[in-house]
């Protein structure tokens, strides 16, 4: 709106003018858009997001402007402050906005979180964050629960399928069938009501899929009583809760050794069903231990477990598909209601690759809507690479890019426009000819009028992007600026380390190692696999390759993995809590923390925070974590210790001039020159600190949750971890996962550096520079799910390159430019 247009509708009336019609005031009114043909209206203005000031974690005073409905690509080294300016900043402004239109009373049970450090944050949008994260770890989450497919799977045969069973609820596994019956009262006037809900829960194994037979010996040693340990399952004590209702129930005698116990209270002590006890004037409920070790241990994902607990289980439990349902998970009479002969349960298990055009074939009139929405869906698991997924597949054996990518497909159709998506390296996983797939999603989820934001390192990504911030110069300290914000072609001829590394090509090797014996894989059928026979070759680089779906994760992590001398690196979540760290989990808290006791004369424990130095208020987590569900991934900063995790009295005690606090805060190149050298020299520290910066993990700091590192992070601290071991054949999983351009040939020195040392390396991988550098290469394929499980290639990469003859083959030769 011009000026003198703006004067015009502002200034008051004069008393002799004329009022406008139906006695309104246009000045009481306030601004109104130009109405001229042409004139922009001011809602329009509102197309960035400004953050002016950001100095979130090791953000130096940012400020950036962000086109909205436009794709965005964030890059920089690993640590040079993507993710505290994307997630931590403009995603955590934005659900603490959102948080705040709660009820009084609804943010009583929320935490509050601080403002980000920023000046300027306005422009925003409902952030929807699609990260690695783990999809769900209850056994009974599927892909086809965890995406709007199941639902409208069960929508379609509760119309369609015969005989009729009855509605959706009837093809569900979650839900049981029951019979009951109830007082329903309704203005203070009772009614008797009887009910009846069917559901599609196989009873035999209660819609898991398994049935599981415990092993008593593994749960008790019956040389001893109750009182004295009897029970031996991890975590219950003999003087802890629920042991108690075993030995005060008063169906059982503690003192008396369980191999003297009757056939009576042997029944009682194993299969007894739940009954009201009173324990010290406490009700509760007594059931028998078999009952009650399945339910506290068997109803969670076997794999999220705590490793002691893993153990056990696996020790304990003997698992097998359930002889009711097949493994379907459902019942009888959800499985003999067909469309045309096909079941819900062979639908599932079909891949939706297959399964899309048969529910695209459906044509009676009452699906005639529902048909469009659901092909639709199942096709953009096809078009975005994941048509090898069956709906039944278990979402805790998804990869953390196949889990992304799932996510993806449940915000495609979503109807939800003027969002802002959140995404962390969406490629991760993907081969290079699934990557273009996931592009075009990305500019399918912009074009319905969405702000797209990608935290992404593959070239492949960045090139699309229409806009791109470069963050850095390096990681941690040395980063925290934007370098660069722009388009593409500015990115490259800007200097930056990224646009420098952005047209980077390697090249193959002239000579290749020559092998030193071979590791025998004959028979291999685990998922896909048709009955592979390979040899990978000892004493040299090997990668293993294909598509997405193509067999390679289950030839390596079935048949290789688990071996003698084979130690295996994967993306899987490190076992452990918010509370875990890198100075835990590789064992450098021990001699940093007998380093500070032997310098003040005090205990160690003081210096660890799960221990009795810990700040009494957060237990020494530094956080205090949400208990919502809805808001699992907050957090807030402890106002006692500021989340420096120790009591003050703690961090009063010094070592080189640094307290406990200060030293988690380091980042491993900083601690590393710190322990080296000077008052504070540890050589076992040092040691541990130069192979965390040997992986390319230089920028984390020591005390940094472990749940906050990406897939490729946490593999590579697994890998830091291992390297003082003793096995011969190291097993990677994707180690570029995460990695910068820049990055790439550091850990290339460092694959070289453990095959010259005499170990033998094969690596799960698809960037192109570490396929040139293998001296063998493994293509698995030709396609994913039942188009691939087949070996297409065994070679070097030089011949790879020459005979074009796969997927893998035409992408390095581009790569190289062969």
């Amino acid at each position: 709106m011009n000026r003198e247009a703006e004067e015009s509708v502002t200034t008051p009336h004069d008393e002799d003018a004329p009022r406008p019609a139906h006695g309104r005031d246009t000045a009481a009114a306030g601004p109104r858009p130009d109405s001229r043909p042409g004139a922009p209206h001011p809602a329009d203005r509102h197309d960035l997001i400004r953050v002016h000031g950001a100095r979130e974690n090791n953000l130096r005073n940012v400020h950036v402007e962000i086109p909205k409905r436009r794709l965005t690509v964030f890059t920089g080294v690993s640590g040079s402050g993507k993710s505290s300016l994307v997630f931590d900043t403009i995603a955590a402004e934005s659900q603490r906005l959102i948080n705040e239109t709660y009820s009084a009373f609804v943010q009583g049970f929320m935490p509050t979180p601080a403002r980000p450090d920023v000046d300027v944050l306005d422009g925003l949008t409902t952030v929807i964050r699609v990260d690695q994260r783990p999809m769900g770890v209850h056994a009974r989450s599927t892909v086809g629960t965890a995406t709007d497919a199941g639902a409208l799977l069960r929508i379609l045969f509760s119309r369609l399928a015969e005989p009729h069973i009855g509605t959706q609820r009837a093809f569900a596994f979650n839900v049981p069938s029951a019979d009951g019956s109830g007082v329903l009262v309704v203005n203070g006037r009772a009614t008797e009501k009887e009910f009846s809900v069917v559901g599609g829960m196989c009873p035999r194994c209660e819609g898991m899929g398994h049935v599981s037979d415990i092993d008593p010996a593994q749960l008790l040693d019956e040389t001893r009583s109750l009182a004295d340990g009897a029970i031996t399952v991890p975590g219950w004590k003999a003087d802890g809760w629920v042991v108690r209702t075993f030995t005060e129930s008063g169906f059982l005698d503690p003192s008396r050794p369980v191999r003297d116990y009757t056939e009576e209270e042997r029944y009682d002590l194993l299969h007894r069903d739940p009954v009201k006890v009173r324990v010290n004037g406490i009700s509760t409920t007594y059931e028998g231990l078999l009952a009650r070790v399945r339910r506290s241990f068997l109803t969670k994902d076997k794999e999220t477990l705590q490793p002691h607990v893993r153990a056990f289980v696996e020790r304990a439990v003997t698992f097998s598909v359930c002889p009711g349902c097949h493994g379907t998970r459902l019942g009888e009479a959800a499985r003999s209601a067909k469309i045309g002969g096909v079941s819900i349960a062979d639908a599932c298990a079909t891949p939706i690759g297959d399964l899309a055009p048969w529910v695209r074939g459906l044509t009676d009139p009452s699906v005639r809507s529902l048909v469009p929405v659901l092909a639709g869906t199942l096709e953009s698991f096809v078009e975005i690479g994941l048509g090898y997924l069956t709906l039944d597949r278990a979402s805790s054996t998804l990869s953390g890019g196949e889990a992304q990518r799932t996510k993806m497909v449940r915000h495609l159709g979503s109807a939800l426009t003027d969002v802002t998506y959140v995404f962390d390296e969406p490629t991760a996983g993907l081969h290079p000819h699934d990557i273009r797939r996931v592009n075009e999603l990305l500019l399918r989820l912009r074009d319905k009028g969405n702000t797209v934001l990608v935290v992404e390192h593959k070239p492949e990504t960045i090139l699309f992007a229409d806009h791109v911030v470069d963050l850095g110069p390096g990681a941690g300290k040395e980063g925290g600026e934007v370098v660069f914000e722009g388009t593409v072609e500015g990115l490259r001829a800007g200097g930056t380390l990224t646009g420098r590394h952005l047209d980077d090509r390697a090249s193959l090797k002239p000579s290749v190692r020559e092998r030193t014996g071979v590791l025998e894989v004959r028979g291999a059928t685990a998922h896909n696999l048709r009955d592979v026979d390979v040899d990978l070759p000892l004493g040299v680089l090997t990668v293993v390759t294909g598509v997405a779906g193509s067999g390679k994760t289950s030839l390596v992590h079935g048949s290789v993995a688990g071996r003698d001398g084979v130690i295996t690196v994967d993306q899987s979540p490190i076992r452990g809590t918010r509370r875990s760290n890198p100075a835990t989990y590789t064992g450098l808290l021990d001699p940093v923390r007998k380093a500070f006791a032997r310098a003040n004369g005090v205990k160690p424990a003081l210096f660890s925070p799960n221990s009795e130095g810990a700040c009494p208020t957060c237990k020494g987590a530094g956080f205090l974590p949400s208990g919502l569900a809805v808001l699992a991934g907050v957090a807030v900063v402890c106002e006692e210790c500021e989340g420096r995790r120790f009591q003050a009295s703690v961090l009063r005690y010094r070592l080189g001039g640094r307290d406990i606090g200060e030293v988690f805060a380091m980042p491993v190149t900083e601690a590393a020159e710190f322990f080296r050298a000077g008052p504070a020299r540890t050589p076992a520290a040092s040691a541990v600190l130069d192979r965390l910066a040997d992986v390319g993990l230089g920028h984390l700091s020591l005390g940094r949750p472990l749940t906050t590192l990406s897939g490729g992070e946490r593999q590579r601290l697994k890998l830091a971890a291992h390297m003082a071991g003793e096995g011969s054949v190291y097993l990677l999983d994707e180690p570029t996962s995460g990695l910068h351009l820049a990055d790439v040939e550091q850990l290339l020195a460092l694959l070289d550096r453990l095959v010259d040392a005499g170990k033998s390396v094969v690596v799960v991988e698809h960037h192109q520079a570490v396929m040139a550098h293998a001296d063998w290469i493994v293509d698995l394929g030709p396609g994913a799910g039942d188009e691939g499980g087949r070996i297409v290639f065994e070679g070097t990469p030089a011949e790879l390159v020459a005979a074009r003859s796969t997927l893998t083959g035409e992408h390095l030769a581009r790569y190289v430019g062969a």
